[in-house]
């Protein structure tokens, strides 16, 4: 069942994102499993065409074939972590709380404000994941979905985390379409972001993101709000920019 949250931030400002739902997310999570199974067999199939000749490797270095072997299996776990574990961190930092299988189904992870997830939260939801697998293969995670109204499993409750879907609207990165010309000096972002926080950025961003689907009168009430927040901590050079205009340079801005 598909639910909605709205997630209101300290501007007082409501986003509206739509959860992804049980079959999405276990869809997601088969193709992400599928492409860890090639990638292991792969290796699996590597090691065995290497095997030979890492026996005559140890040979010539005088190696036994006990050190050998604990080598060997001290690599093998260590690959086996970073594909089964390392995989869903790397890909969630690198892809904005996204991996394979999240992308081709349109969800990502965020955090409970709505902000992008950061690495901590990602190794902690993923931890977590680890136990739910072992753990009856991910039943807990489907009861603890069923019974939470953010379809929540308990890597998310850990986390602080949802799972929601990327709506048609959203523009993924407003400074490819909005970034200045490339002879721009840089020094105007500095000052103009210098001293807001990285809540505060991710929040223009997110009402660039977003405002096209919003009506007229919201749009307007939102930059306002969230203009209004911000302009205290602005350079007097920017602080008389109309909200929108404001918003827009904010978002473009380089780096």
């Amino acid at each position: 069942m598909e639910r909605s949250i709205s997630v209101r931030t300290p501007e007082a400002i409501a986003f509206y994102y739509e959860l992804a739902g049980l079959g999405s997310r276990f869809l997601a999570l088969f193709v992400d499993m599928i492409i860890q199974a090639v990638v292991t067999v792969l290796l699996l199939i590597a090691a065995i065409e290497g095997a030979t000749s890492a026996a005559s490797l140890a040979k010539s270095l005088h190696i036994g074939e006990k050190a050998m072997t604990s080598t060997v299996s001290a690599i093998g776990i260590l690959l086996l972590f970073l594909i089964f574990y390392g995989y869903f961190i790397i890909f969630e930092k690198l892809w904005n709380g996204q991996t394979p299988g999240k992308r081709l189904l349109g969800i990502r992870v965020v955090r409970d404000g709505g902000y992008p997830v950061e690495l901590v939260g990602s190794i902690i939801r993923n931890l977590v994941r680890v136990i739910e697998m072992i753990a009856g293969f991910y039943a807990l995670s489907v009861m603890s979905m069923l019974l939470s109204p953010e379809n929540k499993r308990l890597g998310d409750y850990a986390a602080g985390t949802i799972v929601v879907r990327d709506r048609g609207f959203e523009v993924r990165d407003p400074k490819d379409w909005l970034r200045p010309s490339a002879g721009e000096a840089t020094s105007a972002d500095n000052r103009l972001i210098s001293n807001l926080t990285p809540d505060e950025l991710a929040l223009v961003d997110k009402y660039v993101a977003r405002k096209t689907g919003f009506d007229p009168s919201s749009a307007r009430d939102a930059a306002a709000k969230i203009a209004g927040a911000l302009r205290p901590k602005l350079d007097p050079e920017f602080a008389g920019l109309p909200d929108d205009e404001l918003l827009m340079k904010i978002a473009t801005r380089q780096g």
